[in-house]
């Protein structure tokens, strides 16, 4: 089960220039992540990193070694704090969903950081730091809400996985 992505367009019936990609990549590892053991989710990540830089495009914005400099690629880096974050609900016996916003919103949380400060070293290695503000204005505070949002739909799995996993 190797995370993917949907690209949903959201348009201005006024400015058709407007476009915010929302992608499954978030709720995805984090459903994972409540299912499966830390080291199985590790593993399939770090597969589907791999495919991405070495074998094809599946990234948002396309793929390849090239990708490693592109600002997208530290908050895929960020997914490794996720999965660990995360993954101390599936060693609970049970989830509860006061539990669940706690940990994806911290969880989310500390992927945006990885990705600023995946941006900060890049700023600092090439010297644009005119370009800092912009890419945490674009990749980090422009789509936290939305990856914050993207917990709600996975509240209604919380009982089923519940219902499987711990009886």
């Amino acid at each position: 089960m190797i995370p993917f992505f949907i690209t949903i367009p959201f348009r201005n019936i006024f400015n058709y220039s407007l476009e915010i990609p929302v992608t499954l990549q978030i709720p995805t590892i984090i459903f994972l992540s409540l299912i499966f053991k830390k080291k199985i989710v590790l593993i399939a990540f770090s597969i589907y990193l791999f495919l991405g830089l070495f074998i094809i495009p599946i990234f948002h914005q396309g793929g390849s070694l090239g990708y490693l400099l592109t600002p997208n690629f530290g908050y895929l880096i960020g997914f490794y704090p996720l999965i660990n974050i995360i993954n101390l609900l599936y060693k609970k016996n049970k989830i509860i969903i006061i539990d669940f916003l706690k940990t994806g919103i911290l969880g989310i949380t500390a992927m945006h950081i990885t990705g600023i400060i995946y941006n900060l070293i890049q700023m600092i290695y090439y010297k644009e730091f005119n370009i800092f503000l912009y890419n945490i204005g674009t990749y980090s505070l422009g789509k936290i809400g939305y990856h914050f949002i993207m917990l709600i739909p996975l509240l209604f799995l919380i009982k089923p996985i519940n219902y499987v996993k711990y009886r």
